[in-house]
Formats: structure tokens, sequence, C-alpha cells
């Protein structure tokens, strides 16, 4: 099967790196596996697995616009290529893979669309909130299959966006290999040296979804003298979210250390995992700190969340956006001996190895659901506003003209 996935570029983002994690799964299997990409950089770029790769020239730098540009690559790719089945890796790429139905009606392949998010969103304004489920049942109308992260999210899905329980698969979300799992299942508990306060622990981009000021007035409200947090990730947000952070009076208490390769350490040296969201999926975090035995305290940031939790055995779910709330559950869970064994049963569902023969089931039933309902895709040698040109950036990427 030939199977294409947009990804807007390498740089650190937990549904990407799923995204291609599962690519390179299904062409280890024998797939032909294509990654049309928006910018081919980033800090995760070397880690990238050896996938094949196809990218536009930028006639400037897209990332304020990613979203246009990766409509423009991936119309281009699909004007040239035929597919079988193209997979939406979360969310934030629903947009581009309706304009493709919409610009190509008839050639469009069959899109499987990864539900990354919550559909509620509880930060829109008011009168931008029947504009977003009249936009969900859009996508309901348009696109073809759905994949729920955790049986919790199903109903939401299939009451948003207005499709039937048969077209909506249920497939936890694979955050860790197994390997990542068995590593992080090995961190001991061990004792906090006499003195230490409470280390705090949260890993996300530093945009808005997350929500890192609510997670500072938090810890502002809720610490004790020798807690510390770090925060890591990168980010747009992450000048205001310092300033925020001195005039919190945090300044030695806080940590933005960027992005951090080495998650292993991180939970090593955390006791309690926060999550501020406004909104989420299911979030790899969170199965992170499940299978490194870390209780949770977070946000009610998506319908899956209390069910993640073990519905108050690995953590507590408190509402968005409401710091005291956090801050409470915050210095609860530093004083809870939660059944680790447990946390990383349930943390162990949500590996890349149990989740990608699935997803290759549902290709194959969404395949055989669309045959016959694509045009012929035009010859390689086509030209116009579409046409192509290949350049090998690495020995698996190539550049699209």
């Amino acid at each position: 099967m030939r199977i294409a996935l947009p990804v807007h570029s390498f740089e650190p983002g937990g549904g990407e790196r799923v995204a291609l994690r599962l690519a390179a799964e299904w062409q280890a299997a024998g797939h032909e596996v294509t990654v049309v990409l928006g910018r081919d950089r980033g800090v995760c770029a070397s880690t990238a697995p050896d996938l094949d790769y196809r990218t536009s020239r930028e006639p400037f730098a897209t990332d304020r616009w990613e979203t246009l540009w990766m409509m423009i690559c991936l119309a281009r790719f699909l004007r040239r290529e035929r597919v079988d089945a193209l997979f939406c890796p979360g969310n934030t790429y629903t947009v581009v893979c309706v304009v493709m139905r919409l610009l190509f009606p008839r050639r469009c392949p069959a899109v499987l669309v990864k539900i990354s998010n919550d559909l509620e969103r509880p930060d829109l304004p008011p009168f931008a909130r029947p504009l977003y489920r009249l936009w969900l049942r859009v996508q309901g109308r348009l696109l073809d299959r759905f994949v729920a992260l955790a049986e919790p999210m199903k109903p939401e899905i299939v009451e948003t966006m207005r499709v039937s329980a048969a077209s909506v698969a249920v497939i936890p979300d694979p955050a860790l290999l197994r390997i990542e799992w068995q590593r992080l299942g090995a961190i001991d508990e061990g004792d906090a040296p006499a003195g230490r306060g409470t280390r705090y622990l949260s890993v996300g981009r530093l945009v808005a979804q997350k929500n890192y000021a609510l997670l500072l007035r938090a810890f502002a409200a809720s610490r004790s003298p020798d807690d510390r947090l770090v925060i890591a990730g990168e980010g747009s947000l992450l000048r205001r979210l310092v300033s925020l952070r001195d005039d919190l009076g945090l300044t030695n208490l806080v940590e933005f250390p960027g992005h951090v390769s080495d998650v292993e350490a991180l939970y090593r040296d955390a006791d309690v995992f926060v999550l501020s969201s406004d909104y989420e999926g299911i979030p790899a975090v969170a199965i992170e700190a499940l299978a490194a035995g870390l209780p949770i305290a977070t946000t009610r940031s998506s319908a899956g969340m209390d069910w993640l939790t073990g519905y108050g055995r690995f953590g507590e779910v408190v509402p968005q956006r409401n710091p005291d709330a956090l801050g409470d559950a915050m210095r609860r869970m530093a004083s809870i001996f939660p059944d680790r064994q447990a946390m990383r049963e349930q943390a162990q569902a949500f590996t890349l190895e149990r989740a990608s023969g699935a997803y290759l089931d549902e290709f194959e039933t969404m395949q055989s659901a669309s045959n016959g309902r694509r045009a012929e895709f035009l010859s390689p040698d086509g030209a116009g506003l579409f046409s192509t040109r290949r350049l090998a950036t690495k020995p698996s990427m190539r550049e699209c003209e």
C-alpha cells in the first residue's frame, strides 16, 4: 500500500514524532510510505527515521504560515503522485486534508485522521465555539475514518463530528517504543535527599495551548520553600514565560532547559508530573510519566484524562484555568504513593509496536471502502502550478520543485 502523510518540520512535537515512528513501522512492514515535509529543518532532524521525505524549497521562512505552506506542498505532491491513503497525524493537519479533498474531489485518496486533541476547546471565546463545532462537522463529512486515542474519546468524536461509530477506531496513542517503556519503567523510586523539596516536572512546547502561565501561578501559590519546577520544551512563548517567572519571584526556582533529548534523566529527577493544558488528546508526556511511575497533577484537558490517570489512582484531574485547584493537586500528588506497577501496565498499552498494525488494518478498511472513487493522477511529467522537483538533502530526503 502507498501511504502519504504531511509533517510540518523536524521541530519537537509529540504528534509529529509519533507520526514519523508509525511511518517507519509501516515502511518496515513492506508498505511504500512518503512524508510530505513542510520544512527540512529542526532540532530533531538528526534523529528522524530513514524515510522517503518530499519537501519544497521555501521562498522565504514559512514558520509563521506553515499550514498554508503545507497545503501547497501536499497539493504539489498529490498532483504528481498516486497514493492509496493519506494519514492526517493530528487535529492541526485536518484543515490541510480538507483542502486537499476540495481541491482534488475525485483524486484525493481516502484520509485517516488521528484525533490528537480534545474537541470541546473551552479555550475558545463563546462566539467562536459554534463555528468550531460547524468546522468539526465539515471534517466529519469530508474525511473518511477517524482514530480515537482512548475509549472515552470515541463518544465525543461521534457526537461532535456527526460521524458513525463504525467510522471511529480506538487505537491507543503509540507514544513509546517498547524499549523506551522498559527504560522508563526501570527508573527506581529512590528516596529524596533529606531536606530536599518536591521536584515538579512538565514537558511540552511553549505555546498557548499548554497554558504554562497557569502552571507558574499554581506553583507560586502552592510551593514550599525548597520546591523546584522544570518546564522542558521550546516555543514562541519562552520570553513571556521567563518574564512571568521573574515577576512571580521564581527566578531561582523554575528552570526552562529547552528541548531535552534525555527524557529518562528528566523523569528520574522528578517527583510529580504536571500538565496545565487547556486542551489535549492523550499527551505522550503523560504516558511517559506513567511509565516512569510519577504521580500526575493535570487539568481536565481531554475526555480521556480521568481514564488515563486511573480515575484517581495515578493522579488528580482538576478543571482547566484554575491555578488554585492545580496548585492544590500538585501539593497532594507530592505526598501520595501510587501503584507504580499498575501505572506502567497502563502505559504499556501505548507502545508503537502494539499500534502500528492496528493503523494498517484501518488503512485496509478505508481503502476497500474507497476503491473506484478516485480518477487517475496526472503523469509524472506534468507541469504547471503543482510541478515538482527533487533534491537530496539527506539519503532519504528529496525536495519537490
